[in-house]
């Protein structure tokens, strides 16, 4: 009996052929789109590690020469729980637009911050942005997040467990999410800090 090629036999032939009909072509273009939906399904998978929360929505409105234009204004905060967060701004005709745009801005500004054994953070961090003021403090296990309004939100997507914050001024969401940002960004743990200024930790401490 003979062995009859099998079907990858037969695909590596005419890859190798050089001058292969347009029909062979055809069925290795199909080949290559399904390895790129594999390597897609990939991404997809290392996407799934990043939530999103919408924090408002708002309907703005931009004066023109024939009056107004209206959209939509979304602010999306972007986190994996494992130390990295981001703020993000979008704009469009329609929400889902905005939201997508606001995603994509929020992973373009990322704020990586160190975390405790205790999912909480090591020092006391103020931050500030326009008129809005946040204090961010550590907390023992078992506090939760206590916070309100957007700056819970960052919290909580950055993966602190344990945490107190106070918002101080103004109200805004925006600009108490920045400013939470801010604070977030200030961290330092203490091994870094004594690394910074060139002294031991029993230094530090004393």
């Amino acid at each position: 009996m003979t062995d009859t090629p099998t079907k990858q036999e037969i695909q590596s032939k005419n890859d190798n052929v050089p001058g292969a009909t347009p029909v062979e072509q055809k069925k290795n273009n199909r080949n290559d789109r399904k390895r790129n939906r594999r390597g897609d399904s990939k991404n997809l998978e290392r996407d799934s590690d990043w939530q999103e929360r919408v924090v408002q929505i708002r309907r703005v409105s931009k004066t023109v020469k024939g009056g107004k234009k209206m959209s939509f204004r979304a602010i999306v905060v972007v986190g994996n729980e494992k130390g990295q967060v981001g703020v993000g701004v979008g704009k469009a005709g329609d929400v889902i637009g905005a939201v997508r745009k606001g995603v994509s801005d929020g992973k373009k500004n990322l704020v990586r911050v160190p975390l405790t054994p205790n999912n909480s953070i090591p020092t006391l961090s103020k931050g500030r942005d326009g008129a809005a003021n946040v204090l961010i403090r550590p907390a023992a296990p078992g506090t939760g997040v206590i916070a309100g309004g957007s700056i819970r939100t960052v919290l909580e997507l950055a993966g602190i467990k344990n945490v107190l914050a106070k918002r101080l001024g103004s109200k805004t969401p925006l600009n108490n999410a920045r400013a939470a940002m801010v604070a977030l960004s200030q961290l330092r743990t203490h091994k870094s800090a004594s690394r910074e200024r060139g002294i031991s930790l029993e230094q530090l401490y004393s």
